[in-house]
């Protein structure tokens, strides 16, 4: 079981930040990366239809003998993370927007969180924010049309810049000292974002976090890989594998991109 894949998943490209960080802390561990992008974005589909979509998922990654599954998707997290660990034997790793250390670190008293409406909307993240933001004011901001874009490869479009301006800027106008990206595709739009909140602002994402989460999880289990060859990644995509290679060339040599009817 040591030198079996971590399995990956995400309603599209966007996981691929947690990914870099987890094969970035972890080099001898190989991957599994399984990108739903066809049925990107999950926050806009009701909890019972990203729970089954899960479901999907996390057959298709334990079908390809994967020994640790990470939700690398905040909505997939919130809303179906109970139930797959409910129903499968598998260690599951979950990502939630990063409220515990802006709302800690947070000298203003006010921090801002952009994400999708499903993980805004979602029991988990409620009771998160509940728990963190008691002294906090937590400014909110639903993503919609952000994750379309970034599947499609328009990073850098007009279209894109314009709608992140429009959700980010009313945040300044509340002090915010910190902002929480609650959506794994948002950390690909760090550069536009820099540029709109300027270099007092901090930016917080999950990527790392889960990262180390990950290799604690392992370690617990006795599942870090003993392999002393080079790891192997293996990336699936149910549309567009052009845009997922474009982010993922630079991180490593030895990786395979494969088209998928799933």
């Amino acid at each position: 079981m040591k030198n079996k894949p971590i399995g990956i998943f995400d309603s599209g490209i966007g996981g691929t930040s947690i990914w870099k960080e987890v094969i970035k802390l972890l080099p001898n561990e190989n991957t599994i990366y399984l990108a739903d992008s066809i049925n990107a974005p999950y926050g806009e589909k009701s909890s019972e239809e990203i729970i089954l979509l899960s479901i999907k998922n996390t057959e298709f990654l334990i079908s390809k003998g994967c020994k640790l599954i990470i939700v690398a998707c905040n909505t997939a997290t919130t809303n179906a993370i109970d139930y797959l660990r409910k129903t499968y034997t598998i260690p599951f790793i979950g990502i939630e927007p990063a409220i515990k250390p802006a709302a800690l670190l947070s000298k203003t008293g006010a921090i801002g969180i952009l994400a999708t409406k499903g993980t805004l909307t979602s029991k988990l993240f409620e009771k998160t924010a509940a728990e963190y933001s008691k002294n906090i004011t937590t400014i909110e901001q639903d993503g919609e049309g952000l994750v379309p874009l970034i599947e499609a490869g328009k990073l850098n479009s007009i279209e894109l810049n314009k709608l992140l301006s429009n959700y980010i800027k009313p945040m300044l106008n509340f002090n915010i000292d910190h902002l929480v990206l609650g959506c794994t595709h948002y950390p690909y739009l760090i550069p536009q974002i820099k540029e709109i909140l300027g270099s007092t602002i901090h930016i917080i994402d999950s990527g790392e976090a889960v990262a180390r989460q990950t290799k604690a999880i392992l370690e617990k289990l006795n599942l870090i890989s003993i392999a002393t060859i080079q790891a192997n990644h293996q990336l699936f995509t149910n549309n567009n594998k052009e845009v997922l290679e474009q982010l993922i060339k630079e991180v490593t040599a030895n990786y395979s991109v494969h088209k998928l009817d799933f």
